[in-house]
């Protein structure tokens, strides 16, 4: 029997056993039709070569590549990533519902399959501003599309261990669904209480002692490599001294950059960096596939084996990892790819969301005396220190330096004229300031400079492009990125994202911010108060390890 398409003398990786064998693979219709020795009406000699399942990534704001979910596709699927399972509670914060219509009709016929996760925590705490509601009665409506897995990362944990009604009601609206989780460094018997409510999953581990105790309890863990959170050498490495079993460990990237991704690849450098950590290839594999399509219920694909799709990554080996061709039901990624175009009505709803009140530079001046709160960065991580410090001053005002970067919040969503300052350490920035209207999850706009006038500058900046990221310098502009979808994705292809990108990435390292952050996504979570320590919103300080504000003097 002659066949559409056939593979010949790869080694396929068998996700289920975890072994790797040579043979044929066949493909008719999109779905692999056969294995064995097998002729074909068209043949792709892989001799040398690794036939892998395509990856899939368990967990990605689509939002925080800046590209639309076609340009996202675009970067991602030369890596061998033919599947996402997407959570737009970032979009949705900004636009709830008009968001989530906005990407189920977008990504519904992407050359890479776009799962959805209904945003659970909108907004994740009552600490900030965000620009939409997004309630049970809400996720009604889109509870049974096809494309629905189930509820997004339950973020507001102290909630569900209080019971609250709110996130109560959308778990069990969720029942019999995925319910994924965002618990970072719980433990013990509140860990255990929040499992028993029906959270799933989490990928907030950082250690691999939080893993192993999250996985004994039952969940199953997302091992996340993304731009500035990155926790694969940690827990990996644990894996192996340990042994562990792995059918419960999945990969992800939750929020990366379209410049890392082109650097470093997408799933596969998750795959590929544990390898190198000591884990046996194909369970690595098995990790970035089979795991993640068992845990979620996908049928019929992250396993190569006959009558599941035909998405295949052709790598030169196990060890290097290099994808070379990748192919979507069959269909090399080049012809998927190839003069895909978006139109503006694919996006209007989603434009015009920066909504800022006219503010001074008043607004922006700090008080202080004797030791202060003060946000310290994690070098390599997206969780902070709260820290104590006295921090240079004059006439009782904060004066930012080298040491001690000002950060301010301005809400940009319903013009309350919300704004926030407080030192943040170990960013670096001298002689400038870093703007964006990306910040996690409210997404109101956040900036650090060394002084008032760079800041002002930048946030007008800001606004005038209706959402990006903008660079000044003495008061001149140096740099910009337009993000007018949501203020979060750019409207154009991911390679003139990238090259802006890069060149901003550049000059933000020459005004002196830190190489051990990520100058424009370890700014953006600065201002979100679901993860550890010391938070600044449009409202304030927040302490997050015990859920609440810092009072302000005077207050």
């Amino acid at each position: 029997m002659s066949y559409d398409l056939v593979f010949k003398n790869g080694t396929i990786v068998d996700v289920k056993a975890k072994t790797s064998y040579r043979a044929d693979l066949a493909v008719s219709g999109g779905v692999i039709a056969e294995i064995g020795r097998l002729d074909g009406e068209r043949e792709v000699d892989c001799s040398g070569k690794v036939l892998c399942p395509g990856f899939i990534d368990a967990h990605v704001h689509i939002e925080s590549s800046m590209a639309s979910p076609a340009a996202f596709a675009e970067a991602v699927l030369p890596h061998g990533t033919t599947t996402v399972i997407a959570d737009p509670h970032e979009m949705v914060n900004v636009r709830g519902n008009e968001a989530m219509k906005y990407l189920l009709d977008v990504s519904e016929d992407l050359p890479v399959s776009v799962y959805v996760m209904l945003p659970s925590s909108i907004p994740s705490t009552p600490f900030e501003t965000n620009g939409a509601d997004f309630t049970s009665k809400d996720m009604e409506a889109w509870i049974e599309h096809p494309r629905v897995l189930g509820l997004g990362e339950v973020m507001c944990y102290p909630d569900v261990l209080a019971g609250r009604k709110d996130i109560m009601d959308k778990i069990a609206l969720c029942r019999g669904k995925v319910i994924d989780g965002h618990a970072p460094g719980l433990s013990g018997t509140d860990l255990h209480r929040y499992i028993q409510a029906g959270v799933m999953t989490d990928h907030e581990c950082t250690s691999f002692e939080e893993a192993e105790e999250k996985r004994r309890a039952g969940m199953k863990i997302l091992i996340r490599e993304g731009s500035a959170a990155r926790n694969v050498e940690a827990i990996v490495s644990g894996i192996v001294k340990k042994g562990l079993d792995t059918e419960g460990f999945l990969f992800c990237t939750d929020d990366k950059h379209l410049d890392t991704i082109e650097h470093e690849g997408h799933i596969s450098y998750n795959i590929k960096k544990s390898i190198r950590l000591g884990l046996k290839p194909e369970e690595a594999v098995a990790m970035g596939t089979w795991n993640t399509a068992q845990t979620y219920g996908l049928a019929g694909v992250g396993c190569l084996e006959k009558g599941f799709d035909a998405d295949i990554a052709v790598l030169d080996s196990l060890e290097n990892m290099k994808v070379l061709e990748v192919y979507k039901k069959g269909i090399p990624s080049g012809h998927l790819l190839k003069d895909r175009a978006e139109h503006e009505s694919d996006y209007r709803g989603m434009m015009h969301t920066v909504n800022l009140k006219p503010f001074t530079e008043e607004q922006l001046k700090l008080h202080t005396k004797g030791k202060v709160p003060v946000i310290g960065l994690v070098p390599g991580q997206i969780t902070t220190r709260y820290l104590k410090e006295e921090v240079a001053a004059e006439n009782g005002l904060f004066c930012p330096d080298s040491t001690y970067s000002k950060l301010c919040v301005f809400e940009r969503h319903r013009g309350t004229g919300n704004i926030k300052a407080a030192p943040l350490k170990g960013y670096g920035i001298t002689n400038g300031a870093v703007a964006t209207s990306v910040a996690h999850d409210s997404h109101n706009i956040i900036a650090a400079g060394d002084n008032d006038r760079d800041i002002m500058k930048a946030v007008e900046m800001i606004q005038e492009m209706q959402g990006g990221y903008a660079l000044v310098q003495d008061g001149k502009d140096v740099g910009r990125l337009p993000l007018p979808i949501a203020g979060l994705m750019s409207t154009q292809p991911a390679k003139e994202i990238q090259r802006r990108l890069d060149a901003m990435v550049q000059r933000a390292r020459e005004m002196g911010v830190s190489e051990d952050c990520d100058p424009f996504t370890t700014l953006s979570f600065m201002a979100l108060p679901v993860i550890p320590e010391l938070r600044l919103t449009d409202k304030g300080l927040v302490d997050v390890k015990n859920c609440q504000m810092i009072k302000e003097k005077g207050e």
